[in-house]
């Protein structure tokens, strides 16, 4: 019974967080917009948006949305956690529609629907959170030969990506910054879980910041946010805000479940029937994404309607497709 209060409050904390996170993609994007057309824009470099009032009011509303996902974590698995991200989705493109002009689609909207029923699946299927009494467990899964290969590759591709793939294709596939993120992001998900589930034990009376293993997954998760939040800048000024945050979510969400998959093994506790209905949760939710984005250019307005165009220092105009 412990278990399941603590996912009903993993869920609140969850669907709080996603409503929060969601209207920071607005805010920033209406940000990082006024700071482009003031000063060189992030996806050239530049760093104007620090100067923006409205950048940093998205800033402080993810800030916010981030704390109450990290609570959640502490609460309830990945597993559960992390789908319900797809809120986000449906907050932001609603914004979007009225505050930046990106119309959606008819299909877009039935793409959200197709998001709220899967998260909904997924949240009725999950896991209960396994019973960890000391960060040093966290510590003991996370060096496992399993998890470790997982990191070492997700290293391995990030590296080669921004050292590669960023110059010569970052301004013109999306999918570049947004691996980025996402690759990232499953790492930093492992340890934002580790230091919540430190600071619940804290709380509770049993001190976890006296361990060396603590202090490692908070400085982990301090360096890959700053990582993550440089070139999701990078994405948010070049392409459209309704395709990023559906794309950055599915590939975010793939990624981290895998890696909670490795890491805590939460498919043990539960049966074949639970495991399936989770899968088709994630593939409804990934269904209504690949919606979300095939119709973006069919919302009528000239945001959606015509393709992004970016000037290069030479001042020619190239196409930007995600």
């Amino acid at each position: 019974m412990v278990g399941v209060s603590d996912n009903i409050r993993g869920f609140f904390l969850a669907i709080s967080s996603s409503i929060f996170i969601g209207s920071s993609f607005i805010i920033k994007k209406k940000g990082l917009k006024r700071a482009g057309a003031a000063g060189t824009r992030a996806s050239d470099g530049g760093y104007s948006y620090l100067k923006e009032p409205w950048w940093w009011a998205g800033m402080i509303t993810m800030i916010l949305g981030e704390g109450l996902n990290f609570a959640a974590y502490a609460y309830a698995p990945a597993i559960l956690v992390t789908p319900l991200g797809a809120l986000s989705i449906i907050f932001s493109a609603i914004l979007a529609h009225f505050i930046l002009d990106e119309r959606l689609h008819m299909f877009g909207v039935v793409g959200c629907i197709l998001c709220l029923f899967g998260s909904v699946t997924i949240v009725l299927h999950a896991p209960l959170e396994r019973d960890i009494e000391s960060v040093k467990q966290v510590w003991q899964l996370a060096t496992e030969p399993g998890f470790i290969v997982y990191t070492v590759v997700v290293l391995v591709v990030v590296i080669v990506l921004i050292v590669f793939y960023v110059p010569r294709y970052g301004q013109s596939h999306m999918v570049v910054y947004i691996g980025i993120c996402s690759l990232m992001g499953s790492l930093t998900v492992m340890g934002v879980k580790a230091v919540a589930i430190a600071l619940k034990l804290s709380f509770s009376g049993s001190n976890q910041f006296i361990y060396f293993e603590t202090w490692f997954f908070t400085i982990l998760v301090i360096a890959f946010c700053f990582m993550q939040m440089i070139y999701l800048n990078k994405a948010l000024d070049i392409f459209n805000t309704a395709v990023v945050s559906p794309v950055y979510y599915v590939m975010f969400t793939t990624l981290t479940i895998v890696a909670s998959m490795i890491m805590f093994k939460e498919w043990h506790s539960q049966t074949t029937t639970q495991i399936v209905s989770e899968f088709c949760g994630f593939v409804t939710i990934l269904c209504g994404t690949f919606l979300l984005h095939k119709t973006k250019d069919m919302g009528g307005s000239p945001t959606m309607a015509t393709p992004l165009y970016h000037r290069s220092r030479d001042s020619s105009p190239r196409e930007v497709e995600p």
